[in-house]
Parts: C-alpha cells; structure tokens; sequence
C-alpha cells in the first residue's frame, strides 16, 4: 500500500488537495479528526490534558473546547510542547493501526493528511511526503474568510508550526495551492498520475 503524507501549514490548501485525492481514489485519514478522539471526554488523554491545562479548557458538557484549549497553548511554547506530549503518541498509534487495517482490506493508496506530520515524528506513517504551499497573504486572508481569525492570531499559529523551508526538507512533492482552484486540480492529477495511479492499477 502506498501511504502518502500529506502536510503544509495552516491556510495551505491540504483539505483541498486531499479532497481532490480522495475523488482520484485514495482513502484519507485526518490527523485532526483523529486528534479529536484523542479528546473524548473521561478517555487517558482527556484525563490527561484537564489534570495539566484544568477544566477552564472544557464546555458545559465536559468537550474539550478546541477554541480555548488553543489560546492557551498557542500563545506560550511550553504549554504546546507540554500538550503534544500527551497527544502526539495516541494520535500515532491510532493511525497506524488505522493504515494497519486499510492494508489489511486491500486498500493501495492512503493519505494521512496532517499539519505536523513532520514536527510530531509522524514521518514513518508515509511512503512519500507531498507538501501543500501558499503565500503568508492568501493564508491571513483564506483563514480570516473560513475561520474568522484575525491577522495576529493566523501569523501566531503559523509561528506555532514549522517553516515552509524547513517542511522542503523533508518533502517529495510540493503543490502550490496559491493559483486557481482547476490550476491546483490539473497539477494534483498530474501528479497523481505519475506517482500513485501505479499503485492502483496493481489492484486490478
């Protein structure tokens, strides 16, 4: 099975591309979605994270509240680094055992779309690392349209994550999600067709 590792900052377009992937035939696990398991109330991580950040981080419901979780974390190093700890290993293993079983029932190519696949040592998941990329301006401006969040509060999330130069290092792949929606598709199947329709057409 090829597992491709999907990463980019925030604001750079890896839904999108992972949307597209997915229409191609590719089997998409979200890190994020998979990080919000990790938060069932009462669960190890949950207990966890309530006994270091207390239950101000929590709703009336006993969720935890992604909102205030991240106003605390992202505006100190410490605390991000202290909560990472806790959750990075969990959302680990779960994905592995989540490609584990994808394998297991034929599938041939998978997609772990995540944001710190490379900061969470995440790397191993994947076969191949392709990186979303886009201009500081379109992600202030894509976030404060989608999310709401002001200038300051996307450049401190983008401060939180790794450098696009640094990303490069560790990338296969890099697509420009900065041109037109059909500019980005024609470059995803483009690249889809050199890199994982193989894989595919293995499974015929």
């Amino acid at each position: 099975m090829l597992v491709i590792g999907l990463t980019g900052g925030i604001g750079t377009g890896k839904s999108t591309v992972s949307a597209m992937l997915a229409e191609l035939g590719a089997v998409i696990i979200n890190a994020d979605l998979v990080g919000h398991e990790a938060y069932l109330p009462h669960q190890n991580v949950w207990d966890e994270v309530v006994a270091v950040f207390g239950r101000g981080i929590l709703d009336g419901e006993d969720q935890v509240d992604r909102r205030k979780l991240g106003a605390v974390v992202f505006q100190d190093p410490a605390a991000l680094q202290q909560l990472n700890r806790i959750v990075h290993p969990w959302i680990f293993q779960r994905i592995a055992q989540m490609l584990e079983d994808l394998c297991a029932k034929g599938t041939r190519v998978a997609v772990v779309e995540a944001a710190l696949l490379i900061e969470a040592g995440w790397r191993s998941l994947a076969g191949e690392i392709w990186m979303t990329r886009a201009g500081e301006a379109q992600v202030v401006e894509r976030l404060a349209t989608r999310n709401g969040m002001t200038p300051g509060q996307v450049r401190e999330r983008m401060r939180a994550q790794l450098g696009n130069e640094e990303r490069l290092q560790y990338a296969d792949v890099v697509i420009d999600t900065s041109g037109a929606l059909d500019e980005v598709r024609a470059a995803v199947r483009a690249l889809w067709e050199s890199r994982a329709a193989a894989a595919l057409k293995g499974a015929r």
